[in-house]
């Protein structure tokens, strides 16, 4: 195999996806048997049935910032591209560290942040306690669309009734009263999202500020009802360069 370079015109640059995210997953297929860029990914593992790039693919974590640092110097990693989660706040701070540590440049590919439109009746906030305390004042039965790792927060308010959506089962489950647990995976459309909603006489839905298309629709959807959205917004950045569209990433890389 050639050497591992980078930095100039027509050398072969070594790249690793932290992914995680449908343009993560777009990002790999565009890169796959790319001439120039020998990419893999890695995923956290905390979804416990991925769905799996057609990249060489490596599963859990790196140890911190000083794991992922040591990682890049021996792999010889010459470019990053953080597309994990909008939330996944802790590995893009470690990514940002590791990333400035050894010298290797990194990018952001992100979908951009939902905004509320005419119609919307958005309460922002800033976590997911203040989106439990925001409940106190609505509607009983609450359609919980953000993931499994954070419904514990809503042990807060345990006298409304929990419609919760996640691709795997939360662990330990969250000690609610009155539970419904959905298992499914998006792209959701705006006709599902209203026969669920109108099925499960949903009130106010909670989500984060994901941004994308995938998980888009049910905010049209509660847009039709008339429906609260409590809406989590996105952490605080690292001062990493945002791209927001997979050709940007790979035009990116190729320059590297």
């Amino acid at each position: 195999m050639a050497p591992i370079l980078t930095g100039g015109e027509g050398e072969l640059v070594k790249a690793l996806i932290l992914g995680g995210t449908t343009e993560a997953t777009a990002l790999a297929k565009r890169l796959a048997g790319h001439p120039r860029i020998d990419a893999r990914v890695s995923l956290a593992g905390r979804t416990k049935n991925p769905v799996l790039p057609p990249l060489p693919t490596r599963i859990g974590g790196f140890g911190g910032v000083e794991g992922l640092a040591d990682y890049l110097r021996v792999e010889g990693i010459g470019a990053v591209i953080d597309a994990t989660h909008p939330f996944a706040a802790q590995i893009s701070a470690n990514a940002a560290a590791a990333c400035a540590q050894v010298g290797v440049p990194l990018r952001l590919l992100t979908r951009p942040a939902w905004v509320e439109g005419s119609g919307d009746r958005w309460i922002g906030v800033p976590d997911m306690d203040a989106a439990a305390l925001a409940l106190r004042g609505l509607g009983d039965t609450v359609f919980l669309t953000i993931g499994r790792q954070e419904v514990a927060a809503f042990e807060a308010v345990p006298d409304k009734r929990y419609l919760i959506r996640a691709v795997d089962p939360p662990e330990p489950m969250p000690a609610l009263p009155r539970m419904s647990l959905i298992l499914d995976r998006g792209p959701f459309t705006v006709e599902s999202e209203l026969a669920l909603m109108r099925g499960e006489g949903v009130e106010v839905v909670v989500s984060k500020n994901s941004g994308g298309r995938a998980t888009d629709a049910k905010l049209e959807a509660a847009r039709k009802l008339g429906l609260p959205v409590v809406m989590v917004e996105r952490p605080a950045g690292n001062g990493v360069t945002e791209l927001h569209d997979v050709e940007d990433a790979v035009r990116w890389l190729e320059g590297v």
